[in-house]
């Protein structure tokens, strides 16, 4: 049984607006990049006559899929050992150069290596930022604070949405301008981060653990990861990456192929494809902020997943039951965009910051992201060919997974609404001490 070091109060940023907006911009920069690529995807397929499994491919590398998760993996436990702050001096930079690849991406290869660098880089960033969020919001009101990361999971789809269709007439320069934008972000978060506090709450920890690891004689490194796969923590990974991995799989799918579906299956133009989806995001937004982020920190988490979950498999079932026409695609994005954004991705968000102790939370956010990024990424690769042949048989599978993820939620729901950090840590140590 490893030591546990001392727990300290939970420490409250002078500035936690300023915070959740900077670190909450890697929701921006992560979903703005997967909705360019998705919505670029038509475009390079005509340019480069890329075969359905070169698509399956790009679908998987990147920031939506393995690319992500592998960044995440990394991020995660870099951020644990040395701290949130110095993850955001680095990925950003990054980023913006693996944007650069997409940019002047001239053959199919380069398109794999933007893809690669982009989500190496923005999965690294998501542990890190979404810790820090957690960490310096007002114990009470984590929730709404996370809330404002999950609104630019949308507003960052929005925006390029809008890009792609002011500058849909000029084709693949109208794409690279896209990714010029996202890059010139990535630069400017670096930039603007540079003057952000380390999270106090994980400067103290730090040095409690290190004072025991040194007293111990004991390697801080090595006991934590060991920690990680122990009771209660092991629970709670396989609780997350049941909850969410399973609901990815179709999240994932049709977050980075909804456009390509509206274009080769719906029949639609890229043009109404482009207008549904970038309105679909205030529809993300009046939801994310009337419901979670003013219900989260207060009412029945299970309740709120039911709900959601309930919505969610109706959304899906359409698409499975009847053809595929605009109409129906608009009710099909209008009930998803309204019952995700109380879901299982701003859930996912809260309940993998409150699981886990200062010193093993982005080593275990990293973890479970990974292992669910890159499931997508393995599921990524047969996708594009059951779209084209056996698109109903694909809609009933997604439909499953949302069963299975609502499922898993409701029972296994967390109760920590109004707790601080420090208590719900406090529970589960006393919970690991028993075992």
């Amino acid at each position: 049984m490893e030591n546990i070091a001392p727990i300290s109060a939970q420490i409250e940023s002078p500035e936690p607006w300023k915070t959740t907006l900077l670190a909450g911009l890697a929701n921006y920069v992560d979903a703005g990049s997967i909705v360019a690529c998705s919505a670029a995807l038509t475009l390079w397929v005509q340019e480069y006559r890329l075969a359905p499994e070169f698509v399956g491919l790009l679908g998987a590398i990147g920031a939506n899929a393995i690319g992500g998760g592998v960044g995440a993996l990394i991020g995660g436990r870099l951020c644990d050992q040395f701290g949130r702050k110095r993850i955001f001096q680095w990925d950003m930079v990054f980023y913006a150069f693996g944007m650069a690849w997409l940019v002047f991406a001239t053959a199919p290869w380069a398109l794999i290596v933007g893809s690669i660098l982009v989500g190496l880089a923005v999965g690294a960033d998501i542990p890190a930022s979404w810790s820090l969020i957690a960490e310096t919001a007002p114990q009470a009101r984590r929730g709404k604070y996370g809330g404002i990361a999950q609104a630019f999971w949308a507003l960052g789809p929005m925006v390029v949405l809008l890009m792609f269709v002011v500058l849909l007439p000029l084709g693949l320069l109208g794409a690279r301008l896209v990714f010029i934008h996202l890059a010139f972000v990535g630069v400017l978060l670096t930039i603007l981060r540079s003057r952000m506090r380390e999270s106090q709450l994980w400067e103290v920890a730090k040095a409690g653990q290190s004072a025991a690891d040194n007293a111990n004689g004991q390697s801080f490194s090595a006991g934590r990861i060991r920690g990680m796969f122990s009771p209660p923590h092991l629970g709670a990974i396989v609780f997350l990456i049941g909850f969410y991995g399973i609901w990815n799989l179709f999240a994932g799918i049709n977050s980075f192929y909804f456009q390509y579906m509206l274009t080769s299956v719906g029949g639609q133009t890229p043009l109404t494809g482009l207008v549904l989806r970038g309105a679909l995001g205030f529809v993300f937004l009046a939801s994310l902020y009337l419901i979670f982020m003013r219900l989260s920190d207060r009412a029945n988490q299970r309740k709120i997943i039911i709900i959601s979950s309930t919505i969610q498999v109706i959304g899906v079932s359409l698409l499975a039951l009847f053809p595929l026409t605009t109409g129906l695609l608009i009710v099909y994005g209008l009930l998803l965009s309204f019952s995700n954004a109380f879901g299982q991705q701003p859930f996912y968000q809260l309940w993998s910051a409150e699981l886990f102790p200062t010193l093993l939370r982005g080593t275990a956010q990293g973890f479970t992201f990974a292992v669910v990024r890159i499931g997508l990424g393995a599921w990524s690769f047969i996708v594009p060919t059951l779209m084209a042949t056996r698109f109903e048989t694909l809609m009933w599978i997604m439909v499953g997974f949302l069963v299975v993820s609502g499922s898993i939620g409701v029972i296994w729901t967390p109760r920590n609404e109004g707790k601080s950090l420090r208590e719900i840590q406090e529970h589960r140590e006393r919970s690991l001490r028993r075992c």
